[in-house]
């Protein structure tokens, strides 16, 4: 009971002038979006908005019991003030944030107060009793009203004791129920709708379907690359070696030729399987990481190019093989279409998020179309609930920025 009291006193107390303040921020923020300033300033005003809203609805974990599931579409953070405005304004989480700070500072402000008021308001009707009345009264003309009792002199003070316990009855009776009422209010507006859950499980069921064809169609290339190549060197091997046989008595010297055929033979096999091996997993992303993954990628760039990493730990070795192979395409992309002469890679971990920048100083103009490689990336990036974000004007440069939510172990 008094727990509830104090955290509900502490919470109407800090959340009122929070809600105020984000509420009024927001509108002033949406309303200049015409003017161009709020294109700049409503990313940020929103993403406080959200750190609000995901801060309560940790705190109902953690106080109450109550889950409240948070539902926001990612947000590229690479792309420009446009693209990131009307990007979170699209979202329905962000008009249900806006829905919540009103109910927040009028209902959510008196159920988090309620438990607070019921704990307390008892003390002054014992006060009441034990005497204060008179000076409770000074000053004042008739009686002096303690809830719906009149006092005015000591036998109706004890009236006033009478009803103080009655209320610390029903405080601690209810303190706790009208702690958590608050919260059950929170859900209830943070709460994503079904339409929005149905959304979401269409949107994770076309990432499913195409990491499976994109599976697939990798399962294909590593077979094809096998027969074309590998198999097909190893097949001829084989025959060098029977001709070899044959030849060891009769002709020497044809036979060392053919040995010598063999031992090239056998170097380029190994040579393409090892590049095979390397477009699966490479043993470098397994054994160093991802940002020593993607320095080895700049080294064999006929560009040059310069690879920044901040990462504190490493990501869970599905996300780091989308994150190496998306870059790797980023990066081949640069180099084939953007006639750039230099390139430059960031690798870092902010906000719960992985994120790879590669941005080049070529002529510009790559979008995410069908049949380029960005749209393959961004289907791989998909998979893992990850964005992609494109800036190319004409002229250049290009800045193509990848996350992929994750934690770093």
């Amino acid at each position: 009971m008094l727990r509830a009291a104090w955290r509900g006193f502490v919470l109407a107390v800090v959340s009122l002038p929070l809600a105020v303040l984000s509420f009024t921020l927001t509108a002033v923020s949406i309303a200049l979006v015409p003017l161009g300033v709020g294109l700049f300033t409503t990313p940020w005003v929103l993403t406080g908005v959200r750190a609000f809203a995901d801060r309560r609805r940790l705190l109902a974990a953690e106080w109450a019991g109550i889950r409240i599931t948070s539902a926001y579409r990612p947000v590229p953070q690479g792309a420009n003030p446009w693209t990131r405005t009307f990007a979170m304004l699209r979202d329905p989480a962000t008009w249900r944030d806006l829905r919540w700070l009103p109910v927040d500072m009028t209902a959510g402000f008196l159920t988090a107060l309620l438990p607070a008021v019921l704990v307390l308001y008892p003390l002054e009707g014992f006060a009441l009793a034990a005497g204060l009345w008179r000076t409770m009264m000074d000053g004042t003309r008739g009686a002096y009203w303690y809830g719906f009792v009149p006092v005015s002199d000591q036998a109706s003070a004890l009236g006033a004791g009478v009803l103080g316990v009655v209320l610390l009855f029903l405080a601690h009776r209810y303190a706790v129920s009208a702690f958590q009422a608050h919260f059950r209010l929170t859900r209830a507006l943070l709460t994503p709708t079904e339409s929005e859950l149905s959304e979401r499980v269409r949107v994770l069921t076309e990432t499913r379907r195409d990491a499976v064809d994109t599976s697939a169609a990798e399962l294909r290339r590593i077979e094809r690359d096998l027969h074309d190549g590998a198999q097909a060197r190893l097949v001829a091997m084989g025959m060098d070696l029977g001709t070899i046989e044959a030849l060891m008595d009769r002709d020497p010297e044809r036979a060392k030729q053919l040995l010598a055929q063999a031992r090239r033979s056998s170097a380029d096999a190994l040579a393409e399987l090892r590049d095979l091996v390397r477009g699966i997993h490479p043993p470098v992303l397994a054994e160093r990481g991802l940002g020593d993954a993607v320095r080895a990628l700049a080294l064999r760039l006929p560009v040059p190019c310069e690879v920044t990493v901040d990462l504190a730990g490493r990501a869970q070795a599905p996300v780091e093989s989308a994150a190496y192979f998306a870059a790797s395409e980023v990066l081949t992309n640069a180099v084939k279409h953007s006639g750039a002469d230099r390139i430059w890679v960031d690798v870092h971990h902010a906000e719960g998020r992985l994120r790879v920048s590669v941005t080049d100083d070529g002529k510009g103009g790559a979008v995410v179309a069908a049949g380029s490689g960005l749209t393959g990336v961004e289907r791989r990036l998909g998979t893992f609930d990850g964005v992609l974000a494109v800036s190319s004007p004409a002229g250049g440069p290009t800045m193509v920025t990848m996350e992929i939510p994750c934690e770093l172990s």
